[in-house]
């Protein structure tokens, strides 16, 4: 089937229009006109491969990487960064009227870093003794010898990894400190990374952003949101290591950190000494207050939820900032919180993961 390439999906895909249906075809660019084989196909929609572009874009370019097209790492390698963004920003504005029914100031992009060579962190499996990644939505292993958004260093120690006797190996380097590590398998091990003048602990395989120079954008449009003052009480939910708890709030602040996981704990409670650190879960955290003068909440993809949207909404603070790397559910969770009361000031889209179609928003809501 031949498509003509109209705009780019959320999940990364070139939509287009044929028969009645919209097509997602994965490998397709907007302005492309292309032939591609059905993988699946349902009464309003389908979904595709790209098998040949017959016309390309004006904007495709050739794809650096020598595993591009099979490895599952980068999905848009074949356009440039700046329309990469584009794209990004179109996605945000469309959840949010789509999803959200909303229409409200998208700010001009970010793109801290470099286009490349902006990992701190690879995750791989091992086949045969050799590095792999999985394949675009399949759990099959796709072989690597190499990695373009791999930080300098972890590229080194891919490209110097041999043979290995593990199922895993994770790879991590503190950008602005030097400090790498190379846990195999169940091993553990702590790196340390400096970010908004903060040095932060990151404990083996805990979560903290993958993209330094992301994380430094973050941090500073999250400060300059939240505005705390003295007196004022934070809470910072999904604290993780402590990112926004330490950068926002300093000793004389009071600032409460609510996290779930473990291993997380024990760095959020070294990274930021002053800080109340309450353990569980958000909805749980929240539940146990009563007061909340600015809150931060950076979920996993699938959001909040409505119950901690119910929670945030109770405790009425004058200012809540929300970090989010998912464009739908954050339009979701948006939805509800204007729904209450709140007011959606602003959403301000950062491009912390280059070559993929993730972007990462940071939004301003004032309490009712």
């Amino acid at each position: 089937m031949t498509l003509s390439i109209e705009s780019m999906a959320h999940g990364g895909e070139g939509v287009g229009r044929e028969g009645g249906k919209v097509w997602f075809v994965d490998g397709a660019v907007a302005g492309d006109t292309v032939r591609f084989s059905v993988t699946e196909e349902r009464a309003r929609f389908g979904r595709g491969v790209v098998t040949e572009v017959v016309e390309p874009s004006s904007v495709r370019i050739r794809p650096p990487c020598l595993f591009f097209g099979s490895c599952g790492g980068c999905q848009w390698q074949m356009a440039g960064r700046s329309i990469q963004v584009g794209w990004k920003t179109e996605t945000v504005r469309g959840q949010l009227a789509h999803v959200g029914g909303l229409q409200v100031e998208i700010l001009p992009p970010l793109m801290p870093g470099p286009d490349f060579g902006y990992r701190n962190r690879l995750d791989l499996v091992i086949v045969g003794g050799r590095p792999a990644m999985r394949r675009r939505g399949s759990h099959e292993p796709v072989e690597i010898s190499s990695c373009l958004l791999a930080a300098p260093s972890l590229a080194d120690a891919l490209a110097g990894l041999g043979t290995i006797d593990a199922d895993r190996v994770t790879l991590r380097t503190g950008i602005n400190t030097g400090e790498m590590m190379v846990l195999v398998d169940d091993q553990h091990g702590v790196i340390h990374e400096v970010v908004g003048g903060r040095r932060f602990r990151i404990s083996d395989r805990a979560f903290f952003q993958n993209n330094t120079a992301g994380a430094e954008a973050l941090v500073e449009v999250v400060s300059a949101a939240a505005g705390v003052s003295l007196g004022e009480v934070m809470v910072d939910a999904y604290a993780g290591g402590g990112l926004f708890a330490g950068c926002v709030t300093d000793a004389d602040d009071h600032v409460i950190a609510i996290e779930s996981d473990p291993v997380a704990c024990s760095d959020l409670e070294h990274n930021v000494p002053w800080a109340e650190v309450r353990r569980g879960s958000a909805e749980r955290g929240l539940a146990r207050l009563d007061r909340a003068d600015v809150i931060v909440v950076d979920p996993p993809r699938t959001g909040l939820g409505r119950a901690v949207v119910a929670e945030i909404v109770r405790l009425a603070p004058r200012r809540l900032i929300a970090v989010s790397c998912d464009p739908a559910t954050f339009a979701r969770d948006a939805r509800t919180l204007v729904g209450a009361g709140f007011t959606l000031d602003w959403v301000q889209p950062i491009d912390l993961f280059p070559q993929t179609f993730h972007i990462e928003t940071v939004a301003s809501f004032t309490g009712p």
